[in-house]
Parts: C-alpha cells; sequence; structure tokens
C-alpha cells in the first residue's frame, strides 16, 4: 500500500464545489469493486472531511481510509482505487485512462488482479456516464480488461477471478462435499448376518428357556472418519485461505466431526464459528476470533501447539487431516521436521495442498517446504474449483493408506 506523496500537486481547485459528488462516485466505486460501502459510510466520509480538509493530499487519503476501510484485506484495494480515481477531475476521462490498455499497472501480479476487479467496477460507472451523456463519442475498450462466459471458471485461479467469477465460485464451493468412504471402527452392532457370534447377547437370550439357542451376531460398525484441517491465513495465502473458508463452512456444515483450525502467528480454533449455517455469520466470528490475518507465519510453532493440546482430542479414530499452506515459513522451519512427522504418526493421512503447484516449474526449494514434504502422504495443488474436484477424488477411498504422491519429489530434496 502506498499512500499519496505530499509532493504530489493537491487536488484540483475546481473539484471543491463537487467534492461530495465525487466522494459518492467514489464509494459507489468501492461497492461495485467488493467493498461493504454502504450510505452510511458516505455520509460519514463528508463529515469526516469537512472537519479534516482537504489541505494536503495525505490528509484527504487517510481520511477516507479511515472511514471505507475497517479490514486489513481491503487496504490494497482502496489504495489502488484512490489513486485511479482521484488523479483526474474529469470522471470520463478518470474511468477511461483505466480502462484503456495504455494504462500503467504496478508490476506486482497481486496487483494486477486487484486492479483488475477495480478495473470492473469503474467500467460499470463509466457505462452509466456514457447513458447520461448520449453525444460523447463511443470509446471502444480492450478485451483484456474483459471476461467472457465463455472461460472456463473451475480452472481459473482464484487470484486471477473478478468480482462476479469470485460470487460464482463461492456458490460454487457452499455445494461441494468430500465423498469420505467409511472405515471400520472397533465397535460392534447387532447383525443377523454378522460373521461373528454375539455370546453376551446368545446367553442372554438362552435364560428365556426353549429347546434351541439361537445364535446372536454382530458385525463392525463404519463410520466416516474425522477430518482436521489446518489453514494457513498468512499475507502469502490470504486470497486462497479466505475462498477455502467458503469451502469449509460447507464441509463442516455437511459432515460430523469436522474439526477446522487457522493459523498464521499461532493457531486459532474455529470449528464452532464454521458450524453456523449462515455463511456471512461465520466468517465474521471467523474474521473477530483469528487476530493474525495477513501476517507472518510460524508453521512449526503452530503445529507444535496443535499436538500439544489438540492432537489427542480431533486424531482420534484415524483421523484424514488436511494441511493448507504453502510452505512459507518466517523461521526457517525451526522445529518444523519434529512437529510434521508427529502430525503424521497421529493421523490415518496426511494430505497437503500447496497452491505453489500451480506452476509447472515448482521446485521445493524452501526449508519450510522441504521439511513438510517427507512427512505426507499426499501433495496437491489447491488453487481453483478443479484442484478441489480433484481433491475430493483423492478422498474417495480412505481405508488404508494409498501410494504416496508425493514420490517424484522426494530425490530433490537430497
Amino acid at each position: 500500500m502506498t499512500p499519496p506523496d505530499d509532493t504530489l500537486p493537491d487536488l484540483p481547485a475546481g473539484m471543491g464545489g463537487k467534492l461530495s459528488d465525487n466522494i459518492m462516485h467514489f464509494a459507489r466505486v468501492l461497492r461495485a469493486a467488493g467493498l461493504p460501502v454502504g450510505p452510511g459510510h458516505v455520509i460519514r466520509a463528508l463529515q469526516a472531511v469537512d472537519a479534516v480538509g482537504i489541505g494536503r493530499r495525505t490528509d484527504f487519503y487517510w481520511t477516507l481510509h479511515a472511514v471505507f476501510v475497517n479490514r486489513r484485506d481491503q487496504r490494497e484495494l482502496f489504495d489502488q482505487a484512490f489513486h485511479v480515481f482521484w488523479r483526474n477531475p474529469k470522471i470520463l476521462e478518470r474511468l477511461m485512462s483505466v480502462i484503456l490498455p495504455q494504462m500503467d499497472l504496478p508490476p506486482d501480479e497481486e496487483q494486477e488482479q486487484m486492479a483488475r476487479r477495480l478495473a470492473e467496477a469503474l467500467r460499470g460507472m463509466a457505462e452509466e456516464d456514457k447513458k447520461q451523456e448520449p453525444d460523447e463519442t463511443e470509446t471502444e475498450l480492450d478485451a483484456v480488461m474483459t471476461w467472457t462466459a465463455q472461460e472456463v471458471l473451475k480452472r481459473k485461479d482464484f487470484e486471477k477471478m473478478s468480482t462476479a467469477e469470485l460470487e460464482q465460485a463461492k456458490a460454487v464451493l457452499r455445494r461441494m462435499s468430500l465423498p469420505f468412504s467409511k472405515v471400520i471402527t472397533r465397535r460392534y452392532k447387532p447383525d443377523a448376518h454378522g460373521r461373528r457370534i454375539d455370546m453376551r447377547k446368545t446367553l442372554r437370550n438362552s435364560l428365556r428357556g426353549g429347546h434351541t439357542i439361537e445364535l446372536a451376531r454382530r458385525e463392525r460398525q463404519t463410520r466416516r472418519p474425522p477430518l482436521v484441517i489446518l489453514c494457513d491465513i498468512s499475507g502469502s495465502m490470504s486470497r486462497y485461505s479466505r475462498m477455502l473458508l467458503h469451502f469449509l463452512h460447507a464441509v463442516t456444515n455437511d459432515r460430523d466431526r469436522v474439526h477446522t483450525f487457522l493459523f498464521g502467528t499461532r493457531l486459532t480454533n474455529i470449528t464452532r464459528y464454521l458450524r453456523y449455517r449462515d455463511i456471512d455469520v461465520a466468517l465474521e466470528k471467523v474474521g473477530d476470533a483469528a487476530s493474525d490475518w495477513e501476517g507472518g507465519t510460524r508453521i512449526g510453532a503452530s503445529l507444535h501447539e496443535f499436538n500439544r493440546w489438540w492432537s489427542r482430542r480431533v486424531l482420534g479414530q484415524g483421523a484424514i487431516v488436511l494441511l493448507i499452506t504453502d510452505g512459507l515459513d518466517r523461521e526457517a522451519a525451526r522445529g518444523l521436521d519434529r512437529e510434521i512427522d508427529r502430525l503424521h504418526r497421529s493421523c490415518r493421512r496426511l494430505i497437503w495442498l500447496n497452491p505453489l503447484l500451480r506452476y509447472d516449474g515448482f521446485e521445493p526449494k524452501s526449508t519450510g517446504i522441504r521439511a513438510i514434504l517427507p512427512h505426507v502422504d499426499d501433495f496437491r495443488p489447491v488453487h481453483n474449483l478443479e484442484s478441489l474436484e480433484q481433491l475430493t477424488e483423492a478422498l474417495s477411498d480412505v481405508g488404508h493408506r494409498q501410494e504416496r504422491s508425493v514420490t517424484r519429489w522426494l530425490p530433490t530434496l537430497q
């Protein structure tokens, strides 16, 4: 995020008379781009600008920032929207300068995807302005800043999705489920065709009398194994973890014995919050509980806390563990090898979902990735809807440990 420099020219003098209208239009852009901005925010913004003034561009920036931004993940979008919207006092020219291909996009790929959402919101306003001003010359827009219905949504990276595509993807995620096959437990249930004789019940029935004794039979019960999810919410994973929360909410409400933990710099148990049927209420509760969004990553320390306080509670009866992280650890994987090994020994199957696998040239070079890889049973990408569909196929048979899909990576660790 780059606040306006005081060396930049001040706001145009002619904008003061229409400043309230421009702030209202700016709020509309933010709302169209995905920020929860309503009429109350506009009123508070006008009051704040009236109190602070517009003598300095930096003061104006932070005044609007204080009103319109209430979460950490909204900062980059607001920053780009401010620099684009308040660049030119002519609204139509300002909108066109964002949409046309000669615009200067930030070199960072993450900022480019955010700019795409912003451009989509501004394009909608530009079309409204054209309807209000029919005499304006029609400008043909470059196809780079548009998307069509023919694009395959399930193969598109979550980072590259527009606002509308994100909403469609969230709807698909909320309908997904994990088809775990059932595993045999130690408990028994009455079964007339069972292979084992229930001697206790047979002797109890014999007390009723009679010339013959009917053998009571029983069979082992089957049940879906518990599912434990450990999801990274650090800065490098924030885009994916926020989308995956919709998937985790659907999984939690689809079956019993699902336990979800978030970790960045510390471990947070959000299982009970995901039990809320309303996804908006659930995500609000999760956001309040996890205070380390988009921070650093301490994978080793977080797994140590899980192994110490939670593993015996949630890893019983052959639990399946989903570890969702890119493996980038700010502590250089200190203690990670020991903790991931203990986690692997405590569960039936450990599956690592890593968004970095979306790159064809991926190589396990970081210390965190090299420490985790030898101890996982499955290593899969998680960056789009298609990767999640492939995950459901991998979990279709969990009765026994399958052949490890990480074998191809192990020689690179030597």
